[in-house]
């Protein structure tokens, strides 16, 4: 980020500016970049009746745990596999795009097992930790598969992050205090598809795009 600046106001004496966007968004020619409103992610969501039973998991680790905040309601339960963006407005040449890489990578994929046995608090922004279900050896396959959708989105001409670091995890709640990792029954599913969906910032709404069955 940079720094403080000055520049010269019309009157000739100095204007002082903390921070590019709000001195750019008072000046003639600059505007400020419009809130995100609009999120884009591929994702895995748990099927039934795993959804209900991780929702009951979570109720029961809140207690044991005396976590505050509030269980994700079970059909918002899903592991992400790649954040496209956060946007004002869905950009409809990255829908397409994005749709372009599942169409070429759901052609050759199998259906593949996943198993989360764990769970812990992902450190974030104070009061709001994720507390979320982790893998072992039972995540290798979504990782795999991961790894294929990037190569598959690269192809089809989507800007990928450099960062390779991928942890496959199921978001229970948010809550301000943090939990060490620790295990848990094995929740585990068969993963049939993968889903590209449209999540609505601050509204709590996710909406399915599109889903890809894989057969192999």
């Amino acid at each position: 980020m940079r720094g403080p600046f000055n520049i010269m106001g019309s009157n000739g004496k100095q204007v002082h500016g903390g921070g590019g966007g709000q001195v750019q968004s008072a000046l003639p020619g600059f505007d400020a970049d419009p809130q995100p409103t609009d999120r884009l992610f591929f994702g895995l969501y748990l099927t039934q009746p795993v959804a209900p039973q991780v929702g009951q998991l979570a109720s029961r680790l809140r207690l044991e745990h005396g976590l505050s905040g509030m269980p994700l309601l079970t059909e918002r339960l899903h592991v992400t596999l790649y954040h496209l963006g956060d946007f004002a407005g869905l950009p409809p040449h990255i829908v397409a795009m994005a749709k372009d890489a599942a169409d070429a990578l759901a052609a050759g994929m199998q259906p593949f097992e996943i198993t989360f046995d764990r769970a812990a608090s992902f450190s974030s922004k104070p009061g709001n930790h994720p507390y979320v279900l982790l893998g072992g050896d039972g995540i290798a396959a979504v990782v795999h598969f991961q790894q294929a959708l990037r190569v598959a989105m690269a192809k089809a001409g989507l800007k990928i992050s450099n960062t390779h670091s991928y942890t496959p995890h199921v978001t229970l709640l948010y809550d301000a205090k943090s939990v060490e990792e620790h295990a848990v029954a094995p929740v585990s599913w068969t993963v049939n598809e993968f889903v590209l969906v449209h999540s609505l910032l601050g509204a709590t709404k996710h909406v399915p795009l599109a889903r890809w069955a894989l057969r192999g």
